[in-house]
């Protein structure tokens, strides 16, 4: 059995920083950095490990392994693929393995979903193609981290929905049945998307010992951090190896699991706590604030009644810990929210140390928030992962331009896309100037947008000849792209059009730091498809189609993947925008925060996801058993204890909480945390 160790606590008690010490003591021992790995649920938590390595203090040349699950199985089969290649069932075992992106899986899935849409499968399920897509891609990845097979998936989906009359069990059936033929598709392409890639490496990889005996050699030290946001999979992976290391850590945040909807396991995670030779557990956080760790017991206790609560320290006030702030009308409270920001900047308060979150944040929220602080000087930078590429206004552009300069697919942006991409990319427009010059030099049934010169000079002056200048350029740009269309991938195409002209001075995205990290991920998304779709883009004569297909993909819906630059954003001095979620799993510490629209449901409720089911398709959940009112009940309160007591751990001395008497669409809000808010006040007063 190896030295190990099981460190759990909440969030702030230091857990992070004692893991990189710890590190630095087995390399201070003489052991080997390339002996050590780091193991992480999600890409993004390995930063403080990454930041520490990146240090002038680190050790020369200790280069360690920060990886999650996925991509320990991903370089093991890249290395290894002969091996297991023609027993995993591929029919083409000679050819090296394709590994797909969240965004490649989808372009291939679509196929089988369109298919199986025109055959009226779905027909009796009120769903969008692109929803049924991603739900039947996250059935595939429930049989990989759970072990299960696609038969088990139904079954326990089918028995959690009842005796209820319903077409639901034969909806299911035919997303099962699109998933067995996306894997087939997959097996006879040697294409692994992320299910593949776990399947392949715990029930073949695994079992070779070539590869055991490389794995054992290569990696004698283990520190797996964030536990608690892991896969079942993880554990069995973990008991597979722990023989053969020498020394482990494992760490594990007793407040967290915030990944449940992503198939994290906490539970079965802690069950680990049993192989370790001593287990700590850390309660007092680095940097104490008490009045933050007792407004944190008191809303997980008027949230659950199962939590005591705690006796309240006469000499702490609950109120100095929080500011709540009723408004009528929404804008209102965007207007306060605003206000009271630049009043901490006034007084000497960093922007980085300002966050504002919501349930989700739309368009017209940030749109708002950002326009009002941007209009006070105060620069913003927002983070909304699991959106759509086409959602971002910035992306937006960048699709209609792409449009624009390929009218030979037939494709004909409507005036309003055009109208609100002028006013994305040149500065001096306005929306009622953008929307008359659309309306003047657009028409869908031209070759190309009309020259600026042709326009009557009274309307050239109130367009204004700067706008009109930008104008020009632009369109003459496109213009001369059109001879390289053919020879220029759409990556290509999106990054000159970037570097050429929107960054430059007078157009939109040249302090635009949203617009430069979207635009950014666009060109990544869409190189990872050009490489995917070809790999050897060498003996490509004609992109033309490649490109059409991927800006097709990107219309419908494609969801894009994970890129570490967009988790970066907090580097940067400006107010940071995001959902709740988001926030937590970047676990950073902050001196203020502003919830939003407490009033709102979606605190409390789940995404509906007809096709698939983030707790049935748990191994920790009963194969038989009905998922009742009173578990999604039960489900939904600990998520929203969770969030809220995550979210006051991170937050250094005050929260700033706003609500509208009428929402965003104009309703009335009466949320779950809204009460509980009501309640921790009552109590602070001594009513209750």
């Amino acid at each position: 059995m190896p030295q190990s160790l099981f460190l759990e606590g909440p969030a702030g008690t230091g857990k992070t920083t004692y893991a990189v010490q710890h590190i630095r003591e087995l390399l201070a021992q003489g052991i080997g950095s390339e002996s050590v790995l780091v193991l992480v649920p999600q890409p993004t938590l390995g930063r403080p490990y990454q930041a520490a390595f990146a240090a002038p203090d680190w050790p020369v040349g200790a280069q360690i392994d920060v990886l999650t699950l996925g991509g320990l199985a991903q370089r093991g089969l890249q290395t290894f693929w002969p091996l297991v290649a023609s027993k995993a069932g591929f029919a083409h075992p000679e050819w090296e393995p394709l590994f797909l992106t969240i965004e490649t899986a989808q372009y291939y899935m679509a196929r089988f979903v369109n298919r199986a849409i025109k055959a009226g499968l779905f027909d009796s399920v009120s769903i969008t193609p692109f929803r049924i897509m991603t739900q039947t891609l996250d059935n595939l990845s429930r049989t990989a981290t759970n072990r299960f097979t696609l038969d088990e998936v139904g079954e326990r989906l089918i028995a959690a929905w009842g005796d209820r009359h319903s077409s639901r069990p034969t909806v299911y059936q035919a997303s099962l049945d699109v998933a067995r033929e996306f894997r087939a598709h997959c097996l006879e392409n040697s294409m692994l998307d992320f299910s593949l890639q776990i399947e392949v490496f715990m029930e073949h990889l695994l079992r070779e010992p070539l590869y055991v005996s490389w794995l054992q050699q290569q990696y004698r030290h283990l520190i797996v951090d964030n536990l608690e946001e892991s896969f079942p999979v993880t554990a069995d992976f973990l008991r597979h190896i722990w023989q053969h290391l020498d020394s482990a850590l494992l760490v594990y945040d007793t407040d967290a699991g915030y990944r449940l909807f992503l198939g994290a396991d906490p539970r079965s995670m802690y069950y680990l706590k049993d192989l370790c030779e001593e287990a700590v557990v850390w309660d007092e956080p680095v940097e104490r604030s008490p009045v933050m760790m007792a407004l944190a017991g008191e809303l997980a206790a008027a949230i659950d009644p199962a939590e005591r609560p705690p006796a309240l320290d006469p000499g702490i006030n609950l109120r100095d810990g929080f500011t709540f702030e009723f408004a009528r009308f929404y804008p209102q409270m965007i207007d306060w929210v605003a206000e009271r920001i630049a009043a901490l900047i006034d007084q000497g308060v960093s922007p980085r140390e300002i966050v504002v979150l919501a349930p989700f944040l739309g368009d017209s929220l940030r749109f708002a928030l950002t326009t009002r602080l941007e209009g006070l000087g105060i620069k913003t930078v927002s983070h909304r992962p699991s959106r759509a590429v086409r959602d971002e206004p910035a992306a937006r552009a960048m699709m209609t331009l792409m449009g624009l300069a390929h009218l030979d697919w037939e494709y004909r942006p409507p005036v309003s896309d055009v109208a609100n991409m002028l006013q994305q990319v040149i500065e001096e427009l306005d929306p009622v100037r953008a929307w008359l010059l659309a309306q003047i030099v657009y028409r869908p049934d031209q070759d190309l947008p009309g020259s600026f010169d042709d326009i009557e000079a009274s309307t050239q002056e109130r367009i204004t000849y700067r706008a009109g200048e930008k104008y020009e350029k632009l369109r003459q740009w496109l213009i001369d792209y059109r001879p390289d269309a053919i020879r220029t991938p759409p990556d290509h195409f999106l990054s000159r059009l970037f570097g050429e002209i929107l960054s430059q001075p007078g157009y939109g995205f040249h302090t635009h730091l949203d617009a430069g990290r979207i635009v950014a991920e666009l060109v990544a998304s869409a190189r990872r498809f050009r490489q995917t779709l070809y790999p050897h883009g060498n003996t490509v004569e004609d992109w033309t189609t490649v490109t059409q297909e991927y800006f097709s993909l990107v219309q419908s819906g494609l969801l894009a993947g994970l890129y570490i630059a967009s988790w970066r954003d907090e580097d940067q001095d400006a107010v940071f925008l995001a959902p709740a979620y988001t926030f937590l799993m970047r676990n950073r510490h902050v001196d203020y925060q502003f919830w939003l629209d407490v009033g709102s449901n979606f605190w409390w409720e789940r995404l509906e996801q007809p096709l698939t089911h983030p707790y049935v398709l748990n191994r920790g959940y009963p194969a038989d058993q009905v998922w009742t009112d009173d578990l999604e009940f039960q489900a939904r309160r600990d998520t929203l204890r969770r969030l809220t007591v995550g979210l006051i751990r991170r937050c250094r001395k005050h929260i700033y909480i706003s609500i509208s008497n009428l929402g965003e669409q104009g309703y009335e809000q009466r949320g779950p945390l809204l009460q509980v808010i009501q309640k921790v006040m009552q109590r602070s007063e001594g009513i209750i």
